[in-house]
């Protein structure tokens, strides 16, 4: 097999040109059927450019048009699955893993092609690398908690229907935010259950309200007993939130957002704020899982990416209640000249 490295280095015009078949074929696959110029403007290229791509993927059999839009066939779902492996060789992703893993103390990083603030597939591709990553881990008889927010959302909607009943029970780690219903906990736990052929039980409490009617919330028997599940999970998988996203979503008041911004948080997990050294600057009162339950948790998984969400990811994971973390490139890169960064300053 040829060495990738050499390849770059004797054709790097080779290397471009399967990176960009590869964002076409990818994009045409999560949004299909979709038009020339429809993608043209997704991706930001001339539609001429586009066109010239697509006629040729079309004869080498891994398109097909018709009055609807470009769809991808089998023959290119094939090769779509076969490009994301070179890709990621071409890119270097294994070795970012390995040092990241490292430098953050994690079991295991996870890393697909490309940035999610850039290009929305490329979300989707990790949402896809998220519940593969669950499919091979979970075990029948365990319990998965599950957090909700877009991109857990998303890992949810990627799942195939699995056919096969299986002994696995999916549960929210929060209660609800009040937001969009596909967005939160309870329905994300639904979904990931009803896909992987499991079964699932609901946390029905908000999630914002104050410590006096969480109080009052745990002391009947059914939430308690609901909350000595959830927070006896074998696995947590939650999403990495910035702090000025997640203190928009749970409505906090310009007092309280004029001292996130003073005490410099950059990201959020379970209810709890965090700045860049990863100290915990604020927090709110919830009903569910707290950071402090994570050590008693086999294996917790940090899922988030867009080179928006380094800062936050760093935040978050510096507090090594984490064991795995799946992100994309952007955030990756980021993120490694982050803690390279810091420890040169040392």
């Amino acid at each position: 097999m040829v060495n990738l490295e050499v390849l770059r280095k004797i054709a790097p015009e080779i290397a471009e040109l399967v990176e960009k078949r590869y964002t076409i074929l990818r994009n045409i696959y999560f949004v299909q059927p979709v038009g020339r110029r429809a993608l043209a403007a997704r991706l930001r290229l001339p539609e001429r450019t586009v066109r010239n791509e697509v006629e040729l993927l079309r004869e080498q059999g891994l398109l097909v048009s018709n009055p609807a839009g470009m769809e991808v066939t089998v023959a290119g779902e094939r090769i779509l699955g076969e490009l994301k492996e070179y890709v990621r060789e071409l890119r270097g992703l294994s070795d970012l893993e390995r040092r990241l893993s490292r430098l953050l103390g994690l079991q295991q990083m996870i890393i697909v092609p490309g940035d999610s603030d850039e290009d929305e597939t490329v979300k989707k591709e990790m949402a896809k690398a998220t519940a593969r990553y669950l499919k091979t881990v979970l075990r029948d008889g365990e319990v998965l908690t599950v957090t909700g927010g877009t991109t857990l959302a998303e890992v949810a909607r990627s799942f195939p229907t699995s056919v096969e009943k299986r002994d696995v029970m999916v549960v929210p780690a929060r209660g609800g935010l009040g937001e969009e219903v596909e967005k939160q906990a309870n329905t994300v736990a639904a979904n990931i259950a009803q896909r992987l052929g499991g079964v699932y039980r609901l946390l029905h409490v908000p999630d914002d309200v104050g410590d006096d009617v969480i109080a009052s919330l745990c002391s009947d028997p059914k939430i308690r007993e609901m909350l000595d599940l959830i927070k006896e999970a074998d696995m947590v998988l939650h999403g990495i939130g910035s702090a000025k996203e997640m203190a928009k979503r749970r409505g906090l008041s310009e007092d309280d957002l004029q001292l996130l911004r003073d005490k410099e948080a950059v990201g959020e997990a379970f209810g709890y704020y965090f700045n860049m050294q990863g100290d915990i600057v604020y927090s709110t009162s919830s009903v569910g899982l707290r950071m402090e339950d994570l050590t008693k948790i086999d294996k917790v998984v940090a899922v988030g990416g867009g080179h928006s969400k380094a800062e936050a990811a760093l935040a978050v994971m510096s507090n090594r209640y984490q064991h795995v973390c799946i992100t994309d490139e952007g955030a990756a890169r980021l993120m490694l000249a982050h803690l390279e960064g810091s420890d040169a300053r040392q």
